[in-house]
């Protein structure tokens, strides 16, 4: 991408971010599609985070642990959406140097830990169904306040990691990145220097970092399965899975849609701008939907205040399983 001349990170000032190689007259619509979609987003996310803060009813680890997940989602998608959208309307679509490796740094963070938080809310149910009894021993306040501590502190040593390594190479001509944001892949692609640590930094984060969350969240729900397989009736089984169903539907779309944009071949990189809308401003759209704000919990509480959030409340509503009502609200 561009001729490969001498150049050096200390000789860069900024950087140009191409977006979504569309006609003209189409930056319009995606404006005000982005703008629509991260509305949503702050909409869900804000009145969460107010109902769970303002509300001693929702007072439990699974509110506290959905809480943080709508922080955490709401920051990484206000990482991206505001410059994206602000590129959409303008002719010069750059990014100063120290604005790419803060937005990159900022998203690492939020992303890495919701992929932690997630992983403790599996966690959250595993307890919650195969241990039930003791849910409220083993699920303390304070167990709660340390994996959420953790999940920040991972997701703020992987981002300096990776920020460090991707920005302390030195870059060719060009300095054009094909993405709508800073993403590391692209900004590699432009680097003239030997990649070999940087990609073994990714490897070793993958390993360290990532594939554990994945475990705990895999291994959770085996035993989750096979838990809620030994249960006789079919209407205790519903109740079970209800339980957790959210929570493993967001994990697999998150997921998925992340895998997939790293499967997706280098030979297409539109296809992978439009599978980062995804986990950036889809997802987090939707978690206080799939969530809580269809949580029969929440509707009552809505219905008390009178607010119009309720509006979100129009569909059906999933009930969660007595496990968390009936364990002590902690």
């Amino acid at each position: 991408m561009g001729d490969k001349g001498a150049g050096n990170h200390s000789d860069v000032t900024d950087f140009i971010l191409v977006g979504f190689r569309v006609h003209p007259e189409l930056h319009i619509l995606l404006f005000l599609l982005f703008l629509l979609v991260y509305g949503m987003v702050l909409f869900g996310n804000i009145s969460m985070m107010t109902i769970i803060v303002t509300d001693s009813q929702l007072n439990t680890p699974m509110y506290f642990f959905l809480g943080n997940l709508s922080f955490i989602d709401l920051s990484y998608s206000t990482v991206i959406a505001p410059k994206a959208m602000v590129n959409f309307l303008s002719e010069k679509k750059t990014v100063s140097f120290v604005g790419c490796a803060a937005q990159l740094f900022f998203f690492a963070f939020f992303i890495v830990t919701e992929g932690f938080v997630l992983a403790a809310m599996a966690y959250d149910r595993f307890i919650a169904i195969c241990n039930p009894l003791l849910y409220s021993v083993h699920m303390s306040r304070r167990l709660c306040t340390q994996l959420v501590a953790g999940s920040y502190l991972c997701g703020w040593l992987s981002s300096i990691l990776q920020v460090s390594t991707t920005f302390s190479v030195s870059f060719c001509a060009s300095r054009v990145i094909d993405h709508f944001y800073c993403d590391s892949y692209q900004i590699e692609k432009i680097s003239c220097s030997n990649l070999s640590v940087n990609k073994m930094v990714s490897l070793s984060l993958a390993a360290f970092i990532i594939l554990p969350t994945i475990v705990v969240i895999v291994v959770s729900y085996m035993y989750i399965g096979t838990t809620v397989l030994k249960i006789p009736s079919s209407e205790g089984r519903r109740k079970a899975f209800s339980t957790c169903s959210s929570h493993l539907g967001v994990v697999s779309l998150l997921y998925g849609t992340v895998s997939f944009v790293y499967l997706t071949p280098p030979s297409n990189p539109e296809l992978r701008k439009v599978a980062s809308v995804f986990y950036i401003l889809v997802t987090p759209m939707l978690n206080p939907l799939i969530y809580s704000l269809r949580n029969k919990d929440v509707k009552q509480i809505l219905g008390k205040k009178n607010t119009f959030i309720s509006f979100y409340l129009n569909s059906d509503i999933t009930e969660r399983h007595g496990y968390y009502d009936s364990l002590g609200r902690h």
